[in-house]
């Protein structure tokens, strides 16, 4: 068989998006936190799902299929939808979980560290699942060093971004929040992908993407991602507004009590 290193680059713009992602992400995340646990000691599902609709569809599904974007391969490359598609839902559940187990008792050791821990594990089944995804006439040749160190990095980070979510409060130190976790969760992937040795097993090196129903083209894989973004920052948009509207119909019934 002739085998042949596929040489990588990446599109510095497309990284830069991918942090902007991961942090607008985490961003809204931490607002809708700041929301799950309500002034009579119940807890919000919505926000709940919109938190874990914001960290882990946004700042982390999206993100990653926009730093896939930034890499650059000297042969065609695909996508297969099931594995893309599962990784989604494995990002939002995960995250909208960790979310609702943490704002149970936000002040128990214990729940944050299992939370974060399984929050992180599900990052990483994100990741790889959706490298998993990728298609060329090759295979990938992993450094299992780095992957266990972007696991290590998943786990920190989502601990971390727990932490913060029901222990900051304003808009300035919610913004400095979502950096630290844009940056965190920047360095899992980009780790993650310097695990990844790209061999292509055809003659010359000439490869050909996947194609049928059940890929999509990475020509195409921009406007999935933006349309799944948007679509995800419209629902979290409307459900704020409609949280918002009816805190404010609650206060104005409680004065004119």
């Amino acid at each position: 068989m002739n085998l042949q290193i596929v040489e990588s680059s990446y599109q510095w713009g497309y990284v830069a998006l991918s942090f902007a992602f991961a942090v607008i992400g985490s961003l809204v995340a931490l607002t809708s936190a700041s929301r799950i646990r309500q002034s009579d000691g119940s807890v919000s599902v919505g926000s709940i799902l919109a938190a874990g609709l914001a960290l882990g569809g946004v700042g982390v599904w999206s993100m990653h299929f926009i730093g896939m974007l930034a890499l650059q391969l000297e042969v065609p490359s695909s996508y297969a939808l099931t594995e893309t598609l599962v990784s989604l839902v494995a990002a939002v559940v995960g995250s909208a979980l960790a979310f609702g187990f943490v704002a149970a008792a936000p002040h128990q050791g214990w729940r944050l560290l299992l939370a974060g821990f399984l929050l992180g594990m599900g990052v990483v089944v994100m990741h790889y699942l959706g490298m998993h995804g990728m298609r060329i006439d090759g295979y990938v040749r992993w450094d299992f060093g780095l992957v266990a160190l972007s696991a290590v990095i998943a786990v920190v980070a989502a601990t971390a971004a727990l932490w913060l979510a029901f222990h900051v409060d304003g808009l300035a130190a919610r913004g400095g929040a979502a950096l630290v976790m844009g940056v965190a969760v920047c360095a899992m992937h980009y780790t993650g992908m310097g695990a990844a040795e790209f061999i292509c097993t055809t003659p010359g090196g000439v490869a050909a993407a996947a194609k049928g129903d059940g890929f999509v083209s990475a020509a195409l894989l921009p406007n999935i991602v933006a349309v799944a973004a948007m679509s995800f920052a419209a629902m979290i948009t409307v459900y704020q507004a409609y949280q918002a509207s009816m805190e404010g119909v609650e206060e104005l019934e409680a004065g004119l009590r």
